[in-house]
């Protein structure tokens, strides 16, 4: 017998058998959601009994992960791929998801892996010149142009390949329900299916998923939940860097940043960031620094700069790009109050170089001495690299994982690194670093930098 739909109230809960559009419940607009009931039969069911069992006693067999040719994306997964597993990837349109996953179902399909390929989007011929722009063609990588989630889960099992791509999520429907695709009810019970695939086959499943504009992915929270990983691909379009960061990982750390350039023949894994990242910093100049900071457990050298010029008229400016509007209005109220300068009447423009975003406060001490160094005009040493979260009393406190933060600075050639006293006790046990200075408030690590 055919399956029945119903409506209910994200809001309240409150059910209905027919689309309302103001719940009759809590008066909310808009909230009744499309959800399939299956139909009641008076067939007695058969329960399997499982008795409880000690957690000990478990036996957990090792999952041989499936490599996926990008050692940024490896690490992000935690490994690679488990097979079975439900992966979601967001990002703003135009970042590159389609590229990545494209160059991911190459490189899994050159080992021998089989993978479907499933655009909603795409014709398949266009596809297909996206492809021959990428250099992809694998005698395993199959492609199909559909959106009904009956015909992919069907297509899925008969060709049983490794790995599933949905381009996207959004643009599946179940002709069940009779809501647009898209919606809630449609996503929501399109994802519980091919999770329900995944696992019940051991198929991996790459969801591509579409962002609002606050960033998040498109649909019901609770897809969220659903999957096995959520990965979000960020980047500025017009920038070619490109992080891929895990916001939830069942299978590995959520604490590893993918780093990508994108180039004209796709995405291109970058090993060293901070090297790519400096390359073209300014030599002889006021108000530039570098600062080690944290992407997950990776060290990465960021170069920060900024700029003060006289107000022509009215209230002064506060610009930043890549970095966190009420952290350097923060560091200029300190500057001001705690060491004196007078920048009442200055417009300040602080940019994290590279279109990378800074959220480590341990950037506030770059931030401040970069400010000072515009404000004076008084250049920084080339070789000086300082680290530091600044308090609202002038103070430098410490930060986390200093030991490899400093010895991505002397890897990269950098001969003195300003840190605060906390750490500069823990750097006494590390050999390979450079030279430190440490500094107990911000009049210090100013006096440190240009009196070393």
């Amino acid at each position: 017998m055919r399956d029945k739909t119903r409506f209910f109230c994200t809001q309240c809960g409150q059910e209905s058998l027919k689309w309302v559009g103001k719940c009759p419940g809590c008066s909310e607009w808009n909230t009744m959601v499309e959800e399939l009931v299956s139909r009641k039969t008076s067939a007695p069911r058969a329960v399997l009994a499982r008795h409880p069992i000690l957690l000990k006693d478990v036996k957990a067999e090792s999952l041989s992960r499936i490599p996926v040719g990008s050692p940024e994306l490896d690490r992000v997964l935690g490994g690679g791929l488990v097979p079975g597993s439900v992966v979601l990837v967001g990002g703003d349109p135009g970042i590159g998801k389609s590229t990545l996953l494209l160059q991911t179902a190459e490189a899994i399909a050159s080992i021998g892996k089989r993978v479907l390929y499933f655009s909603g989007e795409e014709s398949l011929e266009q596809m297909r010149l996206r492809a021959s722009r990428l250099g992809v063609d694998s005698n395993e990588l199959y492609v199909a142009a559909e959106t009904d989630v009956n015909i992919l889960i069907e297509q899925a099992q008969g060709l049983n390949p490794a790995v599933v791509i949905i381009d996207s999520i959004q643009t599946v429907y179940s002709g069940d329900l009779s809501s647009a695709p898209g919606s809630v009810g449609q996503v929501r019970d399109c994802a519980g299916r091919l999770i329900r695939l995944a696992k019940d086959t051991g198929i991996a499943v790459f969801l591509i998923g579409h962002v609002t504009k606050e960033g998040a992915i498109a649909g019901p929270r609770i897809l969220e939940h659903m999957v096995d990983a959520v990965l979000y691909f960020e980047g500025e379009r017009h920038l070619s860097f490109r992080l891929l960061r895990a916001v939830k990982n069942r299978f590995g750390s959520t604490n590893e940043v993918g780093v990508f350039q994108m180039e004209s023949g796709g995405l291109k894994d970058v090993d060293n960031p901070s090297e790519l990242l400096l390359t073209e910093r300014p030599t002889d100049v006021a108000g530039s620094i570098v600062v080690p900071l944290m992407e997950g457990t990776r060290p990465m050298l960021i170069e920060i700069q900024a700029l003060l010029a006289p107000a022509s008229y009215g209230n002064p400016r506060r610009t930043t790009s890549g970095v966190e509007g009420n952290r350097v209005a923060m560091v200029l109220a300190v500057l001001e109050r705690r060491v004196g300068f007078d920048i009442s009447f200055q417009d300040s423009y602080v940019n994290a170089v590279g279109g990378i975003r800074v959220s480590d406060p341990a950037a506030d001490l770059a931030i401040a001495i970069c400010l000072a160094s515009s404000l004076r005009n008084a250049k920084i040493p080339r070789d000086v690299a300082v680290v530091g979260e600044v308090g609202l009393t002038g103070e430098v406190r410490g930060v986390s994982r200093i030991d490899v933060r400093a010895a991505e600075v002397k890897k990269l050639g950098f001969k003195r690194l300003i840190v605060p006293k906390s750490n500069g006790i823990e750097l006494t046990r590390l050999s390979n670093k450079p030279e430190i200075f440490p500094v107990q408030s911000l009049h210090e690590a100013l006096q440190a930098t240009w009196n070393m």
